[in-house]
C-alpha cells in the first residue's frame, strides 16, 4: 500500500497530500510564497511537487548522495531544478526556497530519521547552493525559450537545433524545455535534440579518440592475478597479448601478464611504475599501470623484442612506499576529521600519489585554523601508535558491516570485499596500504577549500614530503627574521611594521588629497567661459589617479564646469573629461564623447555622463585632443 496511503486511510483523508505527511511541508510553502493550496489547479500541483521533490532530495543528501552530473548525482539534481521551476513559475520564488523547507522537514521527521536532523546544515547548505546556481540559469533559459517559442508561433514546434542550443550552450535541461513547451501548447523535437546530441558525443569521441591496434595474443586468457599486496617483485610472468595505440600522433604500448605486483590506478591511487626484464635480459620501462574493461594494463615505453619469453616484473618500490603511506593516512585523516567535525563527514573522493594526497569530504563550513590543527594533531597522534595493518580480503559486505566497516556511498562493490583496518579506522579498500602507520612519518594538512556545495577538499603530505614542507617553512621564518635583526617575537614586529605602513599610507593619502585640493583650485581658477560653459583644461604631467580626484573633487562643488585634461605619464597619452552635475541633467555625456576626443590619441576609454577617463598610444596629437575634449564640451 505504501507510507503515504496508509496515513491517507488512517486519517481519513482523499489525498496523500492532506495528510500530515506533507501537511506541515505544503503549509510552510503557503507561508513563504504567499499563495493558499487550494486557490488553483497549478498552484496546488506546484505546491505537491516542491512537498514531495524536498524529501527526496534531503534524504539523499543526508545518505551522503550529492548533487552533480553523473549517476545517482544527476537524478538529485534534475528533481531540485524540477521542484525549483515549479516554484518559480507558479509560486513566484525567485530566491532559494526549498533549502527554507528543509526545517519543517526535519521537524516533521527528524524524530523518526536522526540522520536527517544530524545533517540539517549540510542538506541546507548543499540545497542553496544548488537553487542559486539553477536560478540563475532558469531566468534565462525561460527568456530565450521564450524568444524561441515566438519564432515558432506558427508551426508550435521547437526544432532540435533551438532545444539543444539551450541545452549546451545554456545549461538549460531538455525535461525542462519539454516540460514548458507542453504546458505552453508546443511539442519539442527530440529526435532532432537526440541527434544534435549525438554529433556532440562524436566530435568529443573524435578529440580524444585513441586508435587502437590489435592485440598480439601470446597466450589466451584475460584472468589476471594481482600479487601486489604481499610482493613487489614476481618473477616467471607470462605475457597474455600486447598491442600499440596512437593518441594525437603518439605511441604508447600496452601489455597484459597473467600475473602482476604492479597495482593498477584506481579508487583514487595512482598505478604503479617500474620495469620488466625479459629472460634474455631485455629490460622495459613501466610508466603506468590501468584498469580498462577489469583488465590490469602495463603501459610501457616500447613493445619486447619477443613477447614469449618469461619476465620478470619489479614494481618501484621507493614510489610505492611513498603512496602506500599516502593512502593509510588517508584513513587516518577520515577518521580524525569524523571526531573533529562530527558523524556527518563521509569521504566524498581521493587523490593519492607518491608526492602528496588530497581528501574530499562532505562538510558544509570552512574548517577553522583550531580545527585543522586538531585534526592534524589527532592524525600524528594515529601515526605515532603505529597501529599494524590488518586486513582481511575475502569478507562478506555483512562481514564487513558488523566490524564497522564504512563504505563509500554510490561506490559498486562485489560479493566479496577487502576490509582494511588501522587501530579503530576500519574501511573497505581495494588499495595498497603501509604495514604499519608509524611508517608514514607525519602528516601535514597544507590546504583546506571549497570543491562543491557542501564538499571540502583538504590536501597534504607525508613522510619526507612532510618534513620538506616544515623544512622549507622553518627557512623562510628564519629569512623573515632576518630582516628584523632575529627579534624574537618576529609576529609581533611584523604587526608593528604593518601598522607603520598603515599610518604610513594614511600620511601619503592626506598628502596626495591635500595636493588634488590644490591643484583643483588652480585649475577651477583658470576655467574659461565658452558658450555660456565654464571650461578648466589642464595639460600638466600627472598621476591618472591624481587626475580623476581633481575631476571628483571639482563636480562635487562645481556647476556649470568642464574639466578637460590630456596628459602623457609614463610615456602614455591619457584623457579625462568631467562635466557638472547640472551639465549632465542638460544631456552632456563624458563617456561618449571621450571616446570621441580618443581616437586622436589612438586609443579608447569610456566611463560614466559625469566623469570619464581614456588612454592611448599616440602622445604626438594630445593638444588635438584636448582641444577636441573642449570642443564636444561646448558644443
Amino acid at each position: 500500500m505504501g507510507f503515504e496511503r496508509l496515513c491517507m486511510v488512517l486519517q481519513g483523508k482523499s489525498s496523500n497530500y492532506e495528510t500530515d505527511v506533507f501537511s506541515g511541508l505544503i503549509g510552510k510553502l503557503e507561508e513563504l510564497s504567499g499563495h493558499k493550496y487550494h486557490e488553483s489547479e497549478k498552484v496546488e500541483v506546484a505546491m505537491r511537487v516542491c512537498a514531495d521533490h524536498i524529501r527526496a532530495i534531503a534524504f539523499s543528501i543526508a545518505d551522503g548522495q550529492l548533487p552533480s552530473n553523473v549517476k545517482a548525482g544527476y537524478v538529485i539534481r534534475r528533481i531540485l531544478r524540477r521542484a525549483v521551476r515549479y516554484g518559480y513559475t507558479f509560486l513566484g520564488f525567485t530566491e532559494p526556497f526549498l533549502t527554507r523547507l528543509v526545517p519543517q522537514l526535519v521537524e516533521d521527521m527528524g524524530e523518526a530519521y536522526p540522520e536527517l536532523k544530524a545533517q540539517q546544515k549540510l542538506v541546507e547548505s548543499v540545497i542553496r547552493e544548488e537553487e542559486n546556481a539553477f536560478l540563475r540559469t532558469l531566468d534565462r533559459g525561460i527568456r530565450l525559450l521564450e524568444d524561441t517559442m515566438t519564432r515558432c508561433a506558427d508551426t508550435k514546434v521547437i526544432s532540435g537545433v533551438d532545444a539543444f542550443v539551450l541545452y549546451d550552450t545554456y545549461g538549460f535541461p531538455i525535461d525542462l524545455t519539454e516540460l514548458i513547451a507542453t504546458e505552453k501548447g508546443y511539442t519539442v523535437d527530440l529526435d532532432g535534440f537526440q541527434v544534435e546530441l549525438g554529433k556532440q558525443k562524436e566530435r568529443a569521441r573524435n578529440a580524444t579518440a585513441n586508435e587502437f591496434g590489435d592485440w598480439v595474443e601470446f597466450k589466451s586468457g584475460d584472468e589476471v592475478e594481482f600479487l601486489g599486496y604481499d610482493l613487489l617483485d614476481y618473477e616467471g610472468a607470462t605475457l597474455l597479448k600486447q598491442r600499440t595505440v596512437k593518441q594525437k600522433n603518439k605511441e604508447y604500448f600496452q601489455l597484459v601478464f597473467d600475473k602482476t605486483p604492479f597495482y593498477a590506478e584506481m579508487g583514487g591511487q595512482v598505478g604503479d611504475t617500474g620495469c620488466i626484464v625479459s629472460a634474455s635480459g631485455e629490460k622495459i620501462a613501466i610508466l603506468n599501470t590501468v584498469k580498462e574493461n577489469n583488465l590490469t594494463i602495463h603501459l610501457a615505453e616500447r613493445l619486447p623484442a619477443d613477447g614469449t619469453e618469461s619476465f620478470d616484473l619489479h614494481v618501484d618500490a621507493a614510489r610505492r612506499a611513498k603512496i602506500a603511506a599516502n593512502h593509510s593516512a588517508t584513513h587516518l585523516l577520515h577518521e580524525a576529521l569524523r571526531e573533529v567535525l562530527g558523524s556527518h563527514v563521509e569521504q566524498k573522493g581521493s587523490f593519492v600519489g607518491p608526492d602528496y594526497f588530497r581528501f574530499d569530504f562532505s562538510h558544509f563550513a570552512k574548517m577553522t585554523d583550531e580545527e585543522l590543527l586538531a585534526t592534524e594533531k589527532k592524525v600524528n597522534a594515529l601515526i605515532r601508535s603505529n597501529f599494524p595493518l590488518w586486513e582481511k580480503r575475502d569478507a562478506t559486505m555483512d562481514e564487513a558491516k558488523s566490524m564497522g566497516a564504512m563504505a563509500l556511498f554510490g561506490e559498486k562493490y562485489g560479493d566479496v570485499v577487502r576490509v582494511v583496518r588501522f587501530g579503530d579506522s576500519v574501511e573497505l579498500c581495494g588499495g595498497t596500504h603501509t604495514s604499519a602507520t608509524g611508517n608514514i612519518g607525519l602528516l601535514k594538512i597544507v590546504s583546506e577549500s571549497a570543491i562543491a556545495a557542501g564538499v571540502r577538499r583538504i590536501e597534504a603530505l607525508t613522510g619526507e614530503a612532510a618534513e620538506d614542507y616544515v623544512h622549507a617553512m622553518e627557512g623562510t621564518l628564519k629569512t623573515a627574521r632576518s630582516f628584523f635583526n632575529n627579534v624574537p617575537d618576529l609576529a609581533g614586529a611584523i604587526q608593528r611594521l604593518v601598522e607603520e605602513n598603515a599610518d604610513a599610507r594614511k600620511q601619503l593619502e592626506a598628502a596626495a588629497n591635500e595636493k588634488a585640493a590644490q591643484l583643483a583650485d588652480r585649475v577651477s581658477a583658470n576655467a574659461q567661459e565658452v558658450n555660456g560653459i565654464r571650461v578648466a583644461r589642464f595639460d600638466m604631467s600627472i598621476d591618472p589617479a591624481m587626475a580623476r580626484n581633481i575631476a571628483l573633487l571639482l563636480q562635487k562643488k562645481a556647476e556649470n564646469l568642464a574639466l578637460a585634461g590630456a596628459f602623457e605619464f609614463g610615456g602614455k597619452p591619457n584623457l579625462v573629461l568631467m562635466y557638472s552635475a547640472d551639465l549632465v541633467a542638460k544631456g552632456k555625456n563624458a563617456g561618449k564623447d571621450i571616446r570621441e576626443a580618443a581616437k586622436l590619441i589612438q586609443g579608447g576609454g569610456g566611463g560614466q555622463p559625469g566623469l570619464a577617463t581614456a588612454g592611448g598610444r599616440d602622445t604626438s596629437n594630445l593638444p588635438a585632443a584636448l582641444d577636441k575634449l573642449v570642443e564636444l564640451a561646448t558644443a
